[in-house]
Parts: C-alpha cells; structure tokens; sequence
C-alpha cells in the first residue's frame, strides 16, 4: 500500500512501534506524586532513576505508562489531558474525592454518548474519566 499523501516518499522509513505508550509528565515532589498516583489511580512504580528525579508507573492498561519527572517550575498549561476510560465513572470520581482530588466542576454529559470529569494530579497536571454511555 502506497501513501498517497502530497509529499509522501514511497522509500520514506516507517516508525517500527513497540507497543509502549509513556506519557511524561512534569511534577515538583517526585515522592508526593508517587504516592498520589499510587493510592489515586492504583499504578505501581516499575522503574525509578532518583539522580535524575524520574520514575515511571505503570497503568491498568498494557504498555500505556506514566512518566513523573521533578522539576521546580512543571510546565503545565495548554497540556494534554490524559483521558481514562472506566466503567463506573461515579465510582471512580467518589474514590479520587476521597482523596481530596480536585475536579473541574461537575461530571458533563456529552452528545448522549460519554460523561466525563476532569480532574487534576497534586501540580495540576490535567485528566479526565471517561464512561460511554450504553445506547
């Protein structure tokens, strides 16, 4: 198969993917983030760097992990926001409340389809919940 996109090379190399996602993210205190994450979203640390202020989480879905980098100052506006799919999005938004987890006002439905709830990490870094909704 050939792309056919205007200035695509038939020789152009393909990106060979291993199946890994890690989504890295910017925090100040790499030992509060982990353990917000770690009793929030249930992600277990599989690796950790401490001289360069990193660790990376895994998370209940295969090969899609999360990457806490220290800094002073995380760069967190105009973001991506890292969206969960779940089956009980009730249950998950009382569970982070628990937790003192700052949401961004209520869960929305959208188009019929999806409810969602945004929510933020302890620096502010942006997630959301996402439920579809049975038709």
């Amino acid at each position: 198969m050939t792309d056919s996109r205007p200035g695509a090379s038939r020789d152009a190399p393909r990106i060979a993917y291993d199946g890994r996602l890690v989504c890295a993210l910017e925090v100040t205190d790499l030992e509060r983030s982990l353990d917000w994450y770690q009793q929030a979203l249930g992600f277990e640390v599989v690796h950790r760097l401490d001289a360069w202020g990193w660790a990376e989480l895994s998370t209940h879905l295969p090969g899609v992990g999360i990457g806490l980098g220290e800094v002073e100052q995380p760069h967190i506006e105009g973001g991506p926001a890292i969206t969960f799919g779940v089956t009980d999005i009730d249950s998950a938004r009382r569970h982070l409340e628990s937790l003192d987890t700052r949401f961004d006002g209520e869960t929305r439905l959208v188009a019929d389809e999806v409810r969602l709830a945004t929510f933020y990490d302890p620096d502010g870094n942006t997630f959301m919940l996402s439920e579809r909704v049975a038709s």
